[in-house]
């Protein structure tokens, strides 16, 4: 199932399918690392709308709400 990463329970995980947006934002996501094929890990959210907290690899990166809805990841059980 794709769905957004905000979708993500705290510790599930998913591979990164898309990433939407401007190409300045593709761009600036890309550089950190968050790009389609990476397995990420929801680390923490918060609620109404707050910012994620991202693992993949030996990153942790925080995204608010907003960009984060727009990381679509295919969801593992």
């Amino acid at each position: 199932m794709v769905a957004p990463v905000t979708a993500l329970k705290c510790n599930q995980g998913g591979i990164v399918v898309e990433v939407q947006g401007g190409p300045g934002m593709v761009a600036r996501l890309n550089s950190m690392g968050l790009r389609p094929g990476v397995y990420v890990t929801m680390k923490s959210g918060q609620p109404w709308r707050g910012p994620v907290t991202l693992r993949f690899g030996a990153t942790e990166l925080a995204l608010g709400h907003g960009i984060a809805r727009r990381v679509l990841v295919e969801v593992k059980e």
